[in-house]
C-alpha cells in the first residue's frame, strides 16, 4: 500500500506513540511537517475529487492520491484545517476531515452541533458586543465562564464572578487585535465534584476515559491536571459517541462534566486530541495510538 502521511509540526508524546504503532504494524509512513507542507491545486482538466471517488470502476484512492490516508496531528488549527482541505482535494482521506476541524475548532459551531443533536451542554450564550454581554450574563447568572471561540488548554478562559470582574476581563478582550476575540462566548460554571472527564473516541468506538482534576478550575493535563481511569458506563459511552458523531466523527477527545447530581454535560470536542494523560492512566490495558492508526487504515480502504 501507499504510505500513510502523519501531519505534525511538533512531535510530542502522542506522535511518537503513533509512529511506534505504525512501525509495529509495518505500515509505511511519512512525517509531514505542516510548516513545510505545500500542494498544487488540480488544473481545470483534473478536477478535485473526494476520497474514494470512482471512475471507470477504479477508486481514485489507488490511482491518483499521493498517500493512502493522512493522520492530521497539526497543533495549529489553521494549518491543520488547510492541510486536511488540500489533502482531501487530492483524494487523500484525512483523519480528521477539514470540516470536522472547522467545527471542533470553533466553540460556538461545536455547541450548535451538539444542541442540534439534542445533547446536554452547560447553559451557553454568545454576545457580539461587550454591552450585550452584560445583559446575557445577568440572564445566565454569576459565576459564568468566558471562553475564546478558538483555542486549547484553557488559555484565555476565565471565571467571572461579578460585574466588576466581567467588565475588566471583557475590556481586555476588546483590546486584543483579533475580531474573533471580541465575540463573547459564555457558559454557566457547572458545580462539578472536583473533576471532569476526557473520553477518547475513535470512529465508532470509545477507546478509554479518564477523570481529570487540578488545583484550579481548569483540569487540562497540559496545565498540570491529574488523570486516573474512569469506568465506561453505558451513559458515558452513549453520550461520548453521540457527541463525536454530532461534529462529524473521526479521532476525537470528548470532554464531559458532571454536576453535583451526577448528570453529564458535554463541554467540548477536541479534533487534535492529546492522549498522554489517558494512555498513562490506563497503562498497557489501552493502546490509544494503535486505535488511531487502525482508524486511518480503515479510512484508507473504505
Amino acid at each position: 500500500m501507499k504510505a500513510l502521511a502523519v501531519v505534525a509540526s511538533r512531535v510530542r508524546f502522542e506522535e511518537k506513540q503513533i509512529f511506534a504503532a505504525l512501525e509495529r504494524r509495518r505500515i509505511p509512513y511519512v512525517h509531514i511537517d505542516a510548516r513545510r507542507f505545500s500542494a498544487e491545486l488540480p488544473t481545470a482538466t483534473e478536477p478535485a475529487l473526494p476520497a474514494g471517488d470512482r471512475r471507470k470502476g477504479e477508486p481514485r484512492a489507488e490511482r491518483d492520491r499521493p498517500y493512502a490516508a493522512a493522520l492530521n496531528r497539526e497543533i495549529s488549527q489553521s494549518r491543520g484545517y488547510y492541510a486536511s482541505l488540500l489533502l482531501e482535494a487530492q483524494g487523500v482521506p484525512a483523519v480528521n476531515r477539514a470540516e470536522v476541524i472547522a467545527t471542533c475548532g470553533d466553540k460556538l459551531r461545536t455547541s450548535l452541533e451538539l444542541t442540534r443533536a439534542g445533547l446536554p451542554i452547560p447553559r451557553t450564550a454568545v454576545a457580539l458586543t461587550r454591552k450585550s454581554a452584560a445583559e446575557v450574563m445577568d440572564k445566565l447568572g454569576f459565576p459564568v465562564v468566558v471562553k475564546p471561540l478558538t483555542g486549547s488548554w484553557g488559555r484565555l478562559a476565565a471565571v467571572l464572578r461579578d460585574h466588576e470582574t466581567a467588565e475588566a476581563v471583557l475590556e481586555h478582550r476588546a483590546a486584543l487585535p483579533s475580531p474573533q476575540q471580541h465575540v463573547v462566548y459564555l457558559q454557566e460554571l457547572i458545580d462539578k465534584p472536583g473533576r471532569d472527564i476526557r473520553v477518547i473516541v475513535v470512529g465508532d468506538d470509545v477507546v478509554a476515559a479518564t477523570y481529570r482534576s487540578a488545583d484550579g478550575w481548569r483540569t487540562n493535563v497540559a496545565r498540570g491536571g491529574r488523570s486516573w481511569p474512569c469506568p465506561l458506563s453505558d451513559e458515558l459511552t452513549r453520550l461520548a459517541l453521540a457527541a463525536a458523531r454530532a461534529v462529524g466523527g473521526g479521532v476525537l477527545g470528548v470532554d464531559l462534566v458532571e454536576n453535583r447530581d451526577g448528570r453529564l454535560h458535554v463541554l467540548e470536542v477536541n479534533h487534535t486530541v492529546e492522549f498522554k494523560g489517558v494512555q498513562t492512566a490506563h497503562g498497557d490495558t489501552v493502546d490509544v495510538a494503535d486505535a488511531i492508526v487502525g482508524q486511518a487504515l480503515a479510512e484508507a480502504t473504505e
